[in-house]
């Protein structure tokens, strides 16, 4: 039963994460956690073992999500490398600073994390990009338009890194994708299409869970049988989730992830606090 509720959890986390560009760390980090008073093997779970293994796991989303949307040609390969030039070295840092967090602080700081990325999706539909004309240092890409046309966005490479760098860095730090995070900066600083930010930001998340990764097997972070359990869900979840977002707007499923990140955020405050 602990094997099939672990698939489980794999399918969700890749579908929600692929669907609003998450990485669905933010469902597997909680679920682990939580799990110890229902599922036996969940006992000795630390923050960095769930943390570890939830980047194992966001690596398999990422790819997943990442051949689904190239399928449809939303991803912008070029400005994904940009930012990974960033987001790389950040969950790095990041995923060597966790094991300096007890269970009390790692479940207060994610807890709040958490609250955060609820709000932002609350704000989702009022995303709206400032209007600008491009400058001079400016990346230029174009991608088709709604009405057939050729349509543009543009933005500073050098901010671009450095926003990056930190979404890298929390990702690495708490086993979630960064999508959270860096959708909303693709958006709103740097006028991506939000179709498009949702699949380069899968894209990321990929490559920039592959240099996080690394660094927590190095430190013994990850349980691979728990990975291994996760990893066919999260697979079957990040393509199904992109083909949702092909199809559907996803406000139902977006509604319900607000509702379970407050929940869940004010439960582990609670425990990190008291």
């Amino acid at each position: 039963m602990e094997w099939v509720f672990l698939v489980l959890i794999g399918f969700i986390a890749g579908t929600i994460g692929s669907l609003v560009g998450l990485g669905g760390g933010i469902i597997v980090v909680p679920a682990m956690l939580f799990s110890s008073a229902y599922f036996t093997i969940f006992e000795h779970v630390t923050p960095q073992t769930a943390v570890g293994t939830s980047l194992l796991v966001v690596i398999f989303t990422g790819l997943s999500s990442t051949l689904a949307y190239m399928k449809v040609k939303k991803v912008d390969y070029k400005s994904g490398l940009i930012f990974f030039i960033g987001s790389g070295p950040g969950g790095i840092i990041g995923a060597y600073l966790n094991k300096y967090l007890n269970l009390d602080s790692f479940s207060l700081y994610f807890g709040l994390f958490m609250i955060f990325v609820s709000l932002l999706l609350m704000m989702k539909d009022r995303w709206k990009p400032k209007d600008r004309e491009p400058g001079q240092g400016d990346v230029i890409r174009y991608y088709p338009s709604e009405n057939g046309k050729k349509a543009a966005y543009f933005y500073k490479p050098v901010p671009a890194v450095f926003i990056s760098f930190g979404v890298g860095f929390i990702s690495g730090l708490f086993g979630i994708g960064g999508g959270a995070l860096m959708v909303p900066a693709m958006v709103l600083l740097f006028l991506f299409p939000p179709h498009i930010a949702v699949a380069t930001s899968m894209f990321i998340i990929f490559l920039s869970g592959i240099s996080s990764s690394v660094m927590h097997i190095a430190l013994g972070n990850v349980n691979w049988l728990f990975a291994l359990a996760l990893i066919p869900g999260a697979w079957a979840g990040g393509r199904a989730g992109a083909m949702i977002a092909t199809r559907l707007s996803g406000k139902a499923v977006i509604n319900l992830l607000r509702l379970v990140l407050i929940v869940a955020g004010l439960k582990l405050i609670y425990e990190g606090i008291f």
